[in-house]
């Protein structure tokens, strides 16, 4: 299905950029990583819509997507109980968001998912 494509992308990615350019990180390093990913991608996808290149954008937000697909993924639902349960439905309306936000070619959209994830981001950071 369309979910499990991009969380098989989401993986894929995690696992090449693993194993080629990181080496031995942390999996605390490893979920920064990924939401520095999506912010980047998202930043990306802006970019895009500015300069009018909407297949760009498009690219840009379904890599976003495959990202939060793999965020999702790795989220332990009996460990994590409540903040886990949480996460994911943030995580389903991050992507239901990108999805509009592609649709209708919405900064506004992208610069919401990125606060909310910037947020996500820094609760994340402060586990160290």
């Amino acid at each position: 299905m369309y979910v499990d494509a991009h969380r098989k992308g989401a993986r894929q990615y995690a696992e090449v950029h693993t194993s080629s350019n990181f080496g031995e990180e942390s999996p605390h390093r490893l979920i920064q990583m990924l939401m520095e990913g999506f912010l980047a991608r998202i930043n990306s996808a802006k970019g895009a819509i500015t300069h009018g290149d909407m297949e760009a954008k498009s690219i840009y937000i379904s890599k976003a997507i495959g990202i939060v697909g793999g965020l999702n993924e790795v989220l332990d639902l009996e460990q994590g109980g409540e903040i886990a349960a949480n996460l994911r439905q943030l995580y389903d309306y991050i992507n239901f968001r990108l999805l509009q936000a592609s649709s209708e070619n919405s900064e506004d959209i992208l610069n919401e998912v990125t606060v909310l994830m910037k947020e996500v981001k820094e609760a994340w950071d402060a586990i160290a």
